[in-house]
């Protein structure tokens, strides 16, 4: 019998996967100190029982490959995962893709007070002192939103602000949500809805309006839903970049460009962190889609400045002919070792 796994997610302080425990008396609790991942050491709690690990590597994917995803293989029942701050369980979910372990759940708790200026900051995970290895350069906000967004259900550790509740409402549109002074766990679990994500990983060509968030806005919040037949100029594409950073929280989406017409491009970005990735050939018709969730920004603004980013009719004309300045052609997303 495989592992059912409820990973609990957050960048504070909480108790969330104690409750979590609690409330299924016959589960097990796991939880990851990564505080020494740079000196080579991890500290793994199972059911109490510390582990020190000393890995010859000291990186996140390490950790993942060599101690979280054997020690689940091994386990059945329910287990409750308590991920350390710097972990996003997407990449969780990804090491584990390849195994029988069933994601029953991901939860991540918000705190109220401080994810709206840490998601939209431009502090990186070095800048607080919490970089999981040498080579790590994630930005707080790229984590922060990669926890609450692929989330099934969320806690709040207070009320939030209605900023906050419309961005979150955009973010993660089908994920219930209880505040951590009334929190119900089994509740919480029961009310996600039975087409939740629970651990699936996107390729990249799927809808990306994932949960189906309102366009409308709200208390300043809106969502940019750009799509076009057309491709991107290369160079203009790259000048409107800091359109798609300046009070924006999210930023997904598959891009084409004139100068590499077989590639199809992965543009995210969370705060001032970006990350431009190649996802391969184009799976079909070749479109762009992406969906940017800001905060203070000007929706109409960011649709215009990627509209003018796009070839024109006398470029498409010629696009076999002309030797595009590609500013994408070299800056991709390395594969980091975190």
């Amino acid at each position: 019998m495989a592992a059912r796994v409820v990973l609990v997610a957050g960048f504070t302080h909480h108790d969330v996967a104690d409750e979590l425990w609690r409330a299924s008396p016959e589960s097990s609790l796991v939880r990851h100190d990564l505080s020494s991942l740079a000196e080579g050491v991890v500290r793994r709690w199972a059911d109490g029982r510390l582990t020190v690990l000393e890995l010859a590597h000291g990186c996140v994917s390490c950790t993942l490959r060599l101690d979280l995803v054997p020690l689940l293989e091994g386990l059945d029942g329910r287990v409750i995962v308590q991920l350390d701050p710097m972990l996003e369980p997407e990449a969780v979910c990804f090491a584990l893709s390849g195994t029988e372990v069933e994601i029953e759940a991901v939860v991540t708790v918000v705190d109220t007070a401080t994810w709206l200026d840490d998601a939209t900051g431009a502090d990186s995970l070095a800048d607080r002192g919490l970089r999981a290895a040498e080579g790590d350069e994630r930005m707080v906000a790229q984590v922060v939103v990669g926890q609450a967004e692929f989330a099934d259900a969320l806690v709040l550790t207070g009320p939030g602000d209605p900023v906050l509740t419309a961005v979150l409402d955009r973010l993660s549109p089908g994920a219930p949500r209880q505040q951590l002074s009334e929190l119900d766990v089994v509740s919480l679990l029961a009310a996600i809805p039975a087409d939740a994500r629970r651990g699936e990983i996107d390729d990249g060509f799927g809808s990306l309006l994932y949960g189906r968030p309102s366009l409308e806005p709200a208390h300043g919040v809106s969502v940019v839903h750009f799509t076009d037949r057309r491709p991107f100029h290369p160079m203009r594409l790259h000048n409107c970049i800091d359109v798609l950073l300046d009070g924006v929280v999210r930023v997904r989406g598959r891009v084409w460009v004139a100068s590499q017409p077989d590639a199809a491009l992965w543009l995210e970005s969370a705060g001032g962190g970006l990350r431009v990735g190649n996802l391969g050939p184009w799976e079909g018709d070749r479109d762009q889609e992406l969906v940017v969730i800001t905060k203070s920004a000007d929706a109409a603004e960011i649709a215009a400045a990627l509209r003018s980013a796009l070839v024109t009719d006398e470029e498409l004309a010629l696009v076999t002919e002309l030797d595009f300045a590609d500013p994408f052609a070299d800056w991709h997303e390395e594969e980091m070792e975190l």
